[in-house]
């Protein structure tokens, strides 16, 4: 024997089994703690339902309303947090020690408009052959451009040497 589906929301109406809840009416006016039989045939008498709106507290708040339209407000709600919310990308951008001075201000623009689209970017310096001697000048360049973003990004993780590479993630303030 399969268990009955669970209901997501709140219990309405006949779905409410507890002795006592306190009653706020269709205008808002707290009517008091009362049987919840009183506060069903309440909610009957002006034609809406009986929901449930605080589950736990003691006794539970039940207010009465239009469930349909309840629901249908609930998940305007959602919908809309939903709209606002930004998800933050890493966009990456691969450098090399001796990138040359209009190449870094190509891949500057472009952190620039990465920083403006509120995500994060992820400078990867690549070390191929024998730049892997001198680790030192892919720090240096690193720290060239976290002096060149300090006032829109603050570094989120520092430079370290990871295999050939380094790496650097710097996020908008």
């Amino acid at each position: 024997m399969q268990a009955p589906p669970v209901k997501d929301g709140p219990r309405i109406n006949d779905e409410i089994r507890v002795p006592r809840v306190l009653l706020i009416d269709q205008a808002g006016e707290k009517q008091g703690v009362m049987p919840t039989s009183s506060a069903l045939e309440a909610a009957v008498e002006a034609g809406l339902d009986l929901v449930e709106i605080v589950p736990n507290a003691d006794p539970p708040v039940c207010k009465i309303l239009d469930y349909g339209k309840f629901k249908f407000q609930e998940q305007k709600k959602k919908n809309e947090a939903r709209k606002r919310q930004k998800v933050v990308e890493i966009k990456e951008i691969k450098l090399r020690p001796n990138i040359d001075i209009h190449d870094y201000e190509v891949k500057q623009r472009a952190m620039n408009r990465f920083f403006e689209e509120g995500d994060k970017v992820k400078v990867t310096l690549r070390f191929r052959g024998r730049e892997l001697a001198h680790p030192e000048l892919g720090m240096k360049l690193l720290q060239k451009v976290r002096a060149d973003f300090e006032p829109i990004a603050k570094c989120e993780y520092e430079p370290r040497m990871e295999g050939r590479q380094m790496i650097m993630i710097l996020a908008p303030r």
